[in-house]
């Protein structure tokens, strides 16, 4: 099995601290750094990317809605051009750090509500994969719905993206929450096992539903977050 397996990082604020990465990045390939719509600031930003850098771990745009105090997680009406602007705005401030540490852009991600907007509205989509064509690089988004229909259509290429620490529907759709319930070690890692060996994964009612993926992500504010890499490592053989 060919599998990245990636995390939201960098999502620290000011004083307050979120997620342990310096725990984390030492265990996964790419890091999706906060860009500052959602969480992180300019000193976060470059101490994540420095961080990354010590870890030879690839670097994303992980970019938001305008939502600091609701961390990226309620959806907001907003026009194309305006969302492409927004993108644009954030991948550059990353994008200054990382040319000061030598280190190239590697891919994008949207945050919270505007991947689950971009999952199914194809005016959201269009801003992201506006923003991705100017850096040419990949973006990861879910299978088989807007994400990787509108991307590949642009010409973008497309990463399948699992989530061991979240649920699914009966259809197969990701359910964003606004706070990340707690998932033991074991299961994440059965979880991201199966949806590489078998292509399935087991839905909130109990159901197998098809899966495909690409790269693995787990949240660094997930609980045990560390364990959860850890545990996955192991099963991955990694």
């Amino acid at each position: 099995m060919t599998v990245s397996i990636n995390c939201d990082m960098g999502e620290s604020f000011g004083l307050y601290t979120l997620g342990n990465d310096e725990s984390i990045m030492p265990l996964i390939n790419e890091a999706n750094v906060a860009c500052g719509f959602h969480a992180s600031d300019p000193n976060h930003m470059h101490a994540t990317v420095l961080l990354a850098k010590k870890h030879a771990v690839k670097v994303g745009a992980h970019f938001s809605l305008p939502d600091l105090m609701g961390f990226g997680r309620r959806e907001m009406k907003i026009s194309r051009d305006e969302l492409f602007n927004i993108i644009m705005y954030q991948i550059g401030a990353l994008k200054a750090f990382l040319d000061m540490a030598g280190m190239p852009l590697n891919h994008l991600k949207p945050h919270g509500a505007l991947y689950g907007m971009a999952a199914k509205d194809e005016a959201v989509a269009h801003a992201v994969a506006d923003a991705a064509l100017q850096y040419n690089v990949p973006v990861f988004g879910l299978a088989d719905t807007v994400h990787e229909k509108v991307y590949t259509q642009r010409g973008l290429e497309f990463r399948a993206e699992f989530f061991a620490d979240l649920d699914y529907d009966e259809n197969g759709k990701l359910l964003i929450t606004s706070r990340h319930e707690k998932v033991s070690p074991e299961k994440a890692a059965l979880r991201v096992s199966r949806a590489l060996k078998e292509n399935v994964v087991e839905c909130v009612s109990g159901k197998d539903v098809p899966i495909r993926a690409d790269t693995v992500c787990v949240h660094s504010d997930t609980a045990k977050a560390s364990e959860i890499l850890l545990a996955i490592r192991k099963a991955l053989a990694l």
